[in-house]
């Protein structure tokens, strides 16, 4: 009885993760049948009517073929087009973002002035703000610099997000004290501190933040199709909302393209990841542990 509890554990979490890696696979796969194959596959379901509710999901293909990526990558230049808007975008947003949330993370970290606790509060709050209750305020102040339907105005909000200054502020008070008073002994100032000793220990959480902010920006809907007026500039998160408007053969190819970058992204900095997450936990007894400068 002791061996088969762990066992029947084992057994549900595979069947957990099959189910969450189910759409996944069943994209892979059908990303290399024909358009034929798949309006065959998928003929039987109507969306616009209660009749035909149910269709049914082939995960191996007839004949396998290559015919969509070409669709997508080559005879329809709107992705690719797309895709460099994304990269264009989202680059510039994760470079500064590590670049400011770091700084501004060492200073909330550990750096005492008057008003820091209350102003990281601020921060918190407006973390968990959802993109809708700040939507106007940051469109009427957008407009009003005049980067309305330029790159800025997505760029610019999203290099200054309040979420990497709390994910590296708490990766960084988990830093000993003691490296700091040392560095101090010796003579560093404050930005060599934050430069030569700071940043190489916080590199897990840097590159957690370079993760998640890569995931989240790459993914995002909101922001182009409200700031951006012209079609032209949004990025492949706009174009795969609408891929399977009449175009359900490339769909799949296009969807498994779109998800690469962040999945090989993912797989590549996972021990980081996983690192700084694990570091970033709030504990229990909360700010007044760590000694400051």
């Amino acid at each position: 009885m002791k061996g088969l509890k762990p066992k029947m554990t084992t057994a549900f979490l595979m069947l957990m993760a099959l189910l969450m890696l189910f759409p996944l696979i069943v994209t892979v796969t059908n990303s290399f049948m024909s358009s034929s194959e798949i309006a065959d596959n998928y003929s039987s379901y109507d969306g616009e009517t209660e009749e035909n509710k149910f269709f049914s999901i082939k995960l191996i293909p007839r004949s396998v073929t290559i015919r969509q990526y070409y669709d997508v990558l080559i005879a329809k230049s709107k992705f690719l087009r797309m895709f460099w808007n994304s990269v264009f975008v989202v680059l510039p947003i994760v470079a500064g973002q590590v670049i400011i949330s770091s700084m501004a993370a060492f200073v909330f970290a550990k750096v005492k002035f008057k008003g820091r606790d209350f102003l990281f509060f601020i921060y918190i709050i407006i973390m968990m703000m959802p993109f809708q209750v700040t939507l106007v305020p940051n469109y009427i102040t957008l407009d009003l610099l005049g980067l309305i339907d330029r790159y800025s105005a997505i760029i610019f909000p999203g290099v200054f997000g309040a979420f990497g200054v709390f994910l590296l502020r708490q990766f960084m008070m988990t830093i000993p004290n003691e490296y700091i008073e040392a560095a101090r002994i010796d003579g560093c100032s404050l930005m060599q501190i934050f430069f030569k000793i700071v940043l190489p220990i916080s590199k897990g959480g840097i590159a957690s933040l370079a993760i998640l902010s890569f995931i989240d920006n790459w993914n995002m809907v909101e922001q182009p199709l409200i700031f951006l007026k012209d079609a032209n500039k949004y990025p492949l998160s706009i174009y795969l909302a609408n891929v399977n408007k009449g175009e359900l053969g490339i769909a799949f190819a296009a969807a498994l393209i779109y998800m690469l970058p962040m999945l090989l992204m993912f797989l590549y900095g996972e021990n980081y990841l996983v690192e700084g997450i694990s570091h970033s936990v709030i504990n229990d007894k909360g700010v007044d542990q760590v000694e400051h400068i």
